[in-house]
């Protein structure tokens, strides 16, 4: 009798740990789930752009006052570190996002820096309850909804997409997706 009891407390345990858990994480909204996936498609493209520039091109820029290939890929990884915080994620304690374009300039930094950012942005994310996506946070931009910013974390890893896209074919570089497209079409022929 008394192993059924302890049985049926520690059951009891199990059954509310687990409806406390599901409680304390709100399961991701259809909006969510779009702007991670638009998120995953920009992040994935961008990466796969910057492991197919070479290292000496790093430093390459269109014109002068224009950013350099590193400069474009630390400005988008110092964004989503400030997206984030715009919408309640913290920027990790003790780094500077202000600094990244002129101190992070290395292929394998730049790519580990990029990771990291779209880490931290798509954890601010998952994060935000829906309840508060109409909540207005202030912004360099002015007042937003924090639906706002998410959606501004894509247009920005967009933007800078089509931006590294053309510093890549200024360079011979063509996007590692095109090139397997027509590497496919080719072959099909």
């Amino acid at each position: 009798m008394k192993l059924a009891r302890s049985f049926a407390a520690a059951a009891a345990l199990l059954v509310l740990a687990g409806s406390a858990s599901a409680d304390s994480q709100e399961e991701l909204s259809p909006l969510h789930k779009e702007v991670l996936a638009s998120i995953a498609d920009a992040r994935g493209k961008i990466l796969e752009l910057a492991e197919a520039m070479p290292d000496k091109k790093y430093s390459w820029r269109p014109g002068k006052g224009v950013r350099s290939v590193s400069e474009v890929a630390m400005h988008v990884t110092a964004s989503n570190y400030f997206l984030a915080n715009m919408i309640g994620t913290s920027i990790p304690e003790g780094m500077d996002p202000m600094k990244f374009e002129s101190t992070v300039t290395e292929k394998a930094q730049v790519l580990e820096a990029l990771k990291k950012s779209f880490d931290h942005v798509e954890g601010a994310i998952k994060a935000l309850p829906a309840s508060s996506f109409d909540e207005t946070v202030k912004t360099p931009f002015g007042e937003m909804s924090k639906r706002a910013v998410m959606l501004l974390v894509v247009r920005h890893a967009d933007e800078h997409l089509g931006q590294s896209i053309a510093y890549a074919r200024m360079n011979g570089v063509p996007p590692p997706w095109t090139a397997k497209n027509e590497a496919a079409a080719k072959g099909g022929k």
